[in-house]
């Protein structure tokens, strides 16, 4: 018995130490219950460098580059793009996509419109508005051009980010920045 500790009070009572585990148990529970609602109403974080997203189609899965690609020269792709917002994206002669993207919102009253392949335009049915293939007005009443966005393939991923450089077109700061 020379090697035994003495005893004294214990540190924690048997009352603490049930107490302590009830409260582990149910904290653990709890958490494990809860984990899976907060992924559900948190969206998953599937920006790039600069705030770049991923390019989407209509149902929100990621677009792979290739299936855009595999389209002929000077094909127009719709596309989610920033904040959702409906996206061109031009195959070019080479087999690539263009670094500039278009957005598919008229600036006069922000209606979307289609690409004609035939007079090479985007043409807003609502109220008349044409604009060229780089976005810029042709004839009103829309006031400015289309806003542009930078997109990049990195991986078989598209992803489209901000245009905040000079506007092309224009020479001047974009009117979207």
């Amino acid at each position: 018995m020379e090697n035994s500790f003495p005893v004294e009070s214990p540190s924690m009572s048997r009352r603490q130490l049930l107490n302590f585990m009830t409260g582990a148990v149910i904290a653990t529970t709890a958490s494990a219950a809860l984990y899976p609602v907060g992924k559900y109403f948190i969206p998953p974080v599937e920006s790039g460098e600069g705030g770049a997203i991923l390019a989407k189609d209509i149902l929100g899965n990621a677009i792979p580059a290739s299936q855009i690609l595999a389209e002929p020269a000077d094909t127009r792709a719709l596309v989610a793009g920033l904040a959702g917002e409906p996206t061109y994206l031009t195959v070019k002669p080479d087999g690539t996509l263009d670094s500039v993207g278009i957005v598919n919102n008229c600036t006069h009253l922000g209606c979307t419109f289609p690409w004609n392949a035939i007079d090479r335009q985007f043409q807003c049915p609502c109220h008349g508005s044409r604009y060229s293939s780089d976005g810029s007005v042709v004839r009103g009443p829309a006031p400015l051009p289309l806003k542009l966005v930078r997109v990049a393939v990195k991986d078989n991923s598209i992803w489209i980010s901000p245009w905040t450089e000079i506007d092309p077109r224009t020479g001047e700061t974009p009117w979207w920045v």
